[in-house]
This record gives C-alpha cells, sequence and structure tokens, in this order.
C-alpha cells in the first residue's frame, strides 16, 4: 500500500486529489495538511511513502517543507513531490536543489497523476527529458561556484561505470534505456545507479540530475 500526505493550502484541491487516490486500491492518503509547518509534523506521525506538496503555502512554503524533510534522516523512506501550477519556475528549481523527487503540474490528467504518485513511491524521480532540458538551461546560467567544485570532488569516487550510469540519468533515461546504452542487465544498470547515489548521498534520481550538472560531469550541448 502506498502512503500519501496530501499538503495543500488550498481545500477544494486537496479533496479533489484525495477523492481521485481514494479510489484506488494500492494507495491510501493517511493525512492532509494546510501548509508546510503541518506537513513536516504529519509527514513525522504518519512516515508516508509520498508527500504531495503545494510550493506556494502560507506559513512554511513548499520549498522550505521540503527541505526539513529531505533534512531529517526520520524521514528518509519519504518522497516529495511538489505540486505547482507554473510548469518549472524559479521555484521548482529551488524545490528540486532541497531535495524533492520531481514536480506535477496541478492540471495533470488523472491517469498520469496516479501513474506519478506510484513512479515517486518506488523512488524513481518524476523528470522527464524536457524538464532536464530546462534544469540544463538554468544550471548555464549559474556561475561556477564553490558548491560546483565540492560537487566534481564528491564523484571522484564513482567507478566508470557508475559515473556513466549517473551521466546517462542526467540525460533523462530510465533503468531499461540505461542497459541498452550500456549493454548491461537492467538490474545491474540499477545496481550501478543506487551505489552512485549511495556514495553521493542523493535521495533520488533527481539529486542525480542536479549533481551531475553541478558537478560538470554532464555539460550542456555535449
Amino acid at each position: 500500500m502506498i502512503r500519501v500526505l496530501l499538503v495543500d493550502d488550498q481545500p477544494l484541491l486537496r479533496g479533489g486529489f484525495r477523492a481521485l487516490l481514494d479510489l484506488e486500491e494500492d494507495i491510501e492518503v493517511v493525512a492532509e495538511a494546510a501548509d508546510g509547518r503541518e506537513g513536516l509534523a504529519l509527514a513525522r506521525e504518519h512516515q508516508p511513502d509520498v508527500a504531495l506538496v503545494d510550493i506556494r503555502m502560507p506559513v512554511v512554503d513548499g520549498i522550505e517543507a521540503t527541505r526539513r524533510i529531505a533534512g531529517d534522516p526520520s524521514l528518509a523512506g519519504v518522497r516529495v513531490v511538489i505540486l505547482t501550477n507554473y510548469g518549472l519556475d524559479e521555484y521548482v528549481f529551488d524545490a528540486l536543489r532541497a531535495g524533492a523527487a520531481g514536480f506535477l503540474v496541478k492540471d495533470i490528467l488523472p491517469d498520469d497523476f496516479l501513474h506519478a504518485v506510484r513512479v515517486a513511491a518506488r523512488g524513481d524521480a518524476l523528470l522527464a527529458p524536457s524538464i532536464t532540458r530546462k534544469l540544463i538551461e538554468r544550471y548555464v546560467a549559474q556561475p561556477l561556484t564553490t558548491a560546483t567544485t565540492a560537487a566534481g570532488t564528491r564523484l571522484d569516487g564513482l567507478t566508470n561505470r557508475e559515473r556513466e550510469a549517473v551521466t546517462l540519468v542526467a540525460r533523462g533515461l530510465s533503468n531499461d534505456q540505461i542497459a541498452d546504452r550500456m549493454v548491461i542487465s537492467p538490474m545491474t544498470a540499477k545496481t550501478h545507479v543506487n551505489r552512485a547515489m549511495t556514495k553521493l548521498h542523493a535521495r533520488d534520481r533527481a539529486q542525480l540530475v542536479i549533481l551531475a550538472y553541478e558537478s560538470g560531469l554532464v555539460a550542456p550541448g555535449r
């Protein structure tokens, strides 16, 4: 059973999401919150698999709520999915860096929404190639920083195959596609990705994408 926490300051939207999720036999909404502070408390209480978090809320917004959830060792199993009306704006970018597993636009089709919840629950990132390209564009505009250099140093502990797997994750490829590209089994591809995540202390594939571009392992247009 996939346990879901809804965090949104609009009761009508929360109710709509809940009604949709409640129809699924493998999904259970364990709690609802109207702001990030309440959401964090309920996450600690209920330990959901997925937290659907609105990005713009009073008291504590979605970015700060994501940062607190991602930084709490007791919530390591919670995957935060950001809900937004605006697509990939600056707030979504910041939320991904704070630890979100991905994001959904609120006008998403019901079937796509349910699929996304299941994808997040199994630990995959909700980053389509088109979104990855927009992330790259944001990095092109970013000046080199100490954090960039530090990210590059962290990659030194990866094997060549792990680095290759991370590169392909950053290109938006699935484990099956990575396996085809590297001529290995899907299970081996998953192992390379998981080991890279462990070594880099990345919560999920979204964080691998961030690190790959932040470190310079993958460069835009290459």
